[in-house]
């Protein structure tokens, strides 16, 4: 797939004395793409603050370098205003990250990992949803740098406020498409299932023939979803066994 990146303005904010002006502009907005990033960390249980976030329009990102200005609270009261859409991946953890470096209750923040669905996309990952929305991938591999450096890469400023204006993209593309209808995505909910079951009984074949064991037959799928099934009606037979009994017991008990 061709590459994609941000081609607009990009606007690093190091200094107090910006912070205004890049808020005055925020704030003339309908809608925005944001997007955090952290140092990242290497050794289990070990979390850093959010280092940086990136807030995109079509043609400005702004990189809010938080470890220098911290969470300005004007930079907060754009995340609490209603009539500003902000739109995020994975958003919960971006604006909790926030709300550490800053208290502020968030409003209107969409999270496009909640939409998706809905049109038939089952991969999660903004670089995987993006392919699909446009036939094209986004690089990520600026993810792991360091975020807390002195100064920022031309790189890491780049990659940054592309993944900020890829999730404004998806969003309004996702926004420009009717959802699929619910059998629909069901369908494709059950298919994309038996592929994974698929795919994993693929490498345990693959490993017991390193072995020099050959495979067991595997089931079909009809085969498996009757076993479901009949898995289903025996755990609901269970369950009236056990309210059967435990009516009747209360009732010896009343006696």
């Amino acid at each position: 797939m061709p590459l994609a990146a941000f081609e607009g303005e990009v606007i690093v904010i190091d200094r107090e004395e910006q912070v205004a002006d890049a808020v005055a502009y925020l704030a003339k907005q309908s809608v925005i793409g944001v997007d955090t990033e952290a140092r990242p960390s290497f050794q289990r249980g070990t979390h850093y603050p959010t280092a940086l976030v990136q807030v995109a329009t079509h043609e400005r990102c702004y990189l809010f370098r938080l470890t220098h200005v911290g969470m300005p609270q004007a930079l907060a009261d754009i995340f609490a205003d209603p009539k500003i859409c902000k739109v995020g991946l994975a958003f919960r953890d971006d604006i909790n990250g926030l709300r550490r470096r800053r208290n502020f209750t968030p409003a209107n923040c969409v999270d496009i990992q909640s939409m998706v669905a809905k049109y038939g996309i089952l991969d999660l990952g903004l670089q995987k949803i993006f392919a699909i929305c446009f036939g094209k991938k986004i690089s990520k591999t600026q993810q792991l740098t360091n975020w807390e450096n002195c100064h920022l890469t031309p790189e890491q400023a780049r990659y940054a406020s592309t993944d900020a204006w890829a999730t404004l993209l998806i969003y309004e593309d996702l926004l420009a498409h009717e959802p699929l209808p619910a059998n629909e995505v069901e369908s494709l909910k059950r298919e994309e299932k038996e592929r994974m079951i698929e795919h994993q009984q693929q490498i345990q074949d693959q490993r017991l023939r390193e072995q020099g064991i050959e495979p067991p037959p595997h089931l079909t799928p009809e085969e498996r979803a009757a076993r479901q099934a009949q898995r289903r009606r025996e755990a609901r037979k269970r369950k009236r066994q056990r309210q059967a009994a435990k009516k009747k017991n209360n009732t010896q008990n009343r006696n």
